[in-house]
C-alpha cells in the first residue's frame, strides 16, 4: 500500500498583490466632464496663470472659473469672483 499523501501546506498570510496600474482609457472630453467643479490650473500662452474652480467649458475651449487667482511669476497679482477665457488664450 502506498502511504496517503500529506495535505497542500496552508497558504502563506501575504498581503494581496497590488492593483494593476490605472489604464488611460476615454477620450478627453470625458476627462474634462471629470474635472468640472474641481480646482484646475489655465495657463495663457502670455505665461500667465489663473487658478480657481472649472465651472464649465465648451467645445472651443472656452473656459469659466469661479474663485479665481491671477498669477504672474508665480505670485498672486489679482483675484476674481468669475473669470471667462478664451479658449484660444490657453497654452
Amino acid at each position: 500500500m502506498d502511504a496517503p499523501t500529506p495535505p497542500p501546506p496552508p497558504a502563506a498570510l501575504s498581503p494581496p498583490p497590488p492593483p494593476p496600474p490605472p489604464t488611460l482609457t476615454g477620450s478627453p472630453t470625458d476627462f474634462l466632464k471629470g474635472v468640472v467643479g474641481k480646482r484646475v490650473v489655465v495657463r495663457l500662452t502670455s505665461g500667465v496663470d489663473y487658478r480657481g474652480v472649472l465651472s464649465c467649458l465648451d467645445g472651443y475651449m472656452n473656459i469659466a472659473l469661479e474663485q479665481t487667482e491671477e498669477h504672474v511669476d508665480g505670485a498672486v497679482t489679482n483675484r476674481y469672483g468669475d473669470a471667462f477665457i478664451r479658449g484660444n488664450n490657453g497654452e
